[in-house]
């Protein structure tokens, strides 16, 4: 009884339901095309790390998972086939028309010789086929002549080159890395910046431990490796336009950026990491500090300001600071005035530097005193020089040295101020570059000797080495 009732009701839902699905069709067609073009799209359209907005670079690119880099950005053009008919490379050929002789009439006979009715003779066969053939090479010249076009066949030395001058695999060579990363993380100046942080924990009026010692110079590298490497980074597009760093490894090539971030990312973290945990974290936050100083704010402010070096200055016055701070954990009047001598030099020796390098600088687009204000370039130099005498009065004051200090390095602080003086009056290159290699033995110097007079305790509870010690 209750079939025909059943079978309206299932009918009537059946129709609901196709009509719904006609009406989702074209929907559920896109979605289901959209999700086949993903599935077949090409693995170097993905998403990775080298899309990153702080990491793109026009100089890289991504395909599958090789990593192509351009050494030497240059528009080149490519090789294609020549067709002479080209009027650019057509060469004009002077045609010489070819020479018909004439031919003169015979001369008649006279009148009294009598002359016999001959036949008139037709011309020989062989000078019909020559004029048959001049008529015909008459008409090839007159018709513009269809030459096949001459493709050129280029040499092997042509084809390395052109392929030099295109993108092209990165090949690195791992024997080539320690030199690489040396020159990457500026190995001479972070040399320079160990030795200083050396200086201040030598320094410290404390018992020298050489466990603590190695640590901290060690992380005080590593930072200064980061710092180094993320400035060049950042750097690459103005490095190529001067002659002092366009052979930097960015900049040729030698390495890809996100293998120089990834380098300067595990020097960063490490060195701050062992700063932090094995000496104490004050240390570890100095270190932190001075990597962003140096890669956020004095590296971009080169680009802006000529107040960045006043900004490198204090990057450059922070290393000894951290060395004393390694030693005793504290911060002290005299790590600060260690970091006054840092601070007090790096004028003299860096406008020096980039007095000889003003051309360099302004091709880069940098905004350095000595292109923007050389009268102010000459001034600092000279009035930090004169501040390197006050400062070594001003250390046996707070107990970090004897007297003796101000007296015996008094003869290389007047040297040097007598230099920036001749500097600030001629303003050569000459006197530049003497201000600048005396300013390179001066600091070595100059802490050598305040180590020699250094107080090895201040309240008698430390004492001198042992044997200096009476029995």
């Amino acid at each position: 009884m209750y079939k025909t009732p059943c079978r309206r009701l299932s009918g009537f839902v059946g129709v609901h339901v196709k009509r719904k699905l006609l009406q989702n069709a074209p929907q559920s067609n896109q979605t289901f095309s959209c999700l086949i073009q993903l599935h077949r799209r090409d693995p170097s359209t993905w998403l990775t790390y080298q899309h990153l907005n702080f990491l793109k670079r026009q100089y890289v690119t991504k395909n599958g998972s090789e990593l192509h880099q351009r050494a030497i950005p240059k528009q080149t053009h490519s090789m294609s086939i020549v067709d002479e008919r080209d009027d650019s490379l057509e060469t004009q050929v002077e045609r010489i028309p070819s020479i018909n002789h004439p031919i003169t009439d015979p001369v008649s006979p006279p009148d009294f010789v009598a002359v016999k009715s001959q036949p008139k003779l037709s011309p020989p066969k062989a000078a019909v086929d020559e004029k048959a053939l001049a008529e015909r090479t008459a008409s090839k010249t007159e018709a513009p002549s269809v030459e096949p076009p001459h493709i050129y066949v280029e040499t092997d030395e042509v084809r390395q080159a052109r392929l030099d001058r295109q993108w092209k695999q990165l090949k690195l060579d791992v024997s080539e890395l320690p030199d690489i990363y040396s020159r990457l993380s500026k190995i001479k100046l972070t040399a320079l910046v160990v030795i200083t942080a050396a200086a201040g924990f030598s320094m410290a009026p404390v018992p020298f431990d050489p466990l603590n010692f190695f640590v901290s110079s060690l992380g005080t590298g590593l930072a200064s490796c980061a710092a180094n490497s993320i400035n060049q980074y950042f750097e690459v597009p103005f490095d190529s336009n001067m002659n002092r760093t366009k052979n930097r490894p960015l900049v040729r090539g030698q390495i890809s950026p996100l293998h120089a971030v990834s380098f300067a990312l595990a020097c960063g973290v490490s060195g701050v990491a062992l700063l932090t945990l094995a000496v104490n974290p004050l240390t570890g936050f100095l270190g932190a500090l001075n990597i962003f100083l140096y890669t956020c704010c004095y590296t971009p402010l080169k680009r802006l300001s000529i107040t960045n070096t006043w900004v490198g200055a204090v990057v450059g016055a922070i290393p000894p600071v951290m060395g004393w701070t390694a030693a005793t954990g504290c911060l002290e009047p005299g790590a600060l005035l260690l970091g006054g001598f840092l601070y007090s030099w790096q004028f003299p020796h860096f406008n020096a530097l980039s007095w000889n390098l003003r051309e360099d600088y302004s091709r880069g687009g940098y905004r350095m005193m000595s292109v923007t204000h050389p009268s102010m370039c000459k001034r600092v130099a000279l009035r930090h020089s004169l501040a390197l005498v006050g400062l070594s009065a001003v250390v046996p004051a707070l107990d970090v040295t004897t007297w003796t200090f101000p007296v015996i390095s008094l003869p290389i602080n007047l040297y040097i101020s007598y230099l920036a003086f001749r500097f600030h009056q001629k303003g050569d290159r000459n006197s530049a570059r003497k201000l600048f290699f005396c300013s390179l033995w001066h600091l070595p110097m100059l802490l050598l000797l305040a180590l020699t007079c250094k107080k090895y305790s201040r309240d008698g509870e430390g004492s001198a080495p042992s044997a200096l010690a009476p029995n």
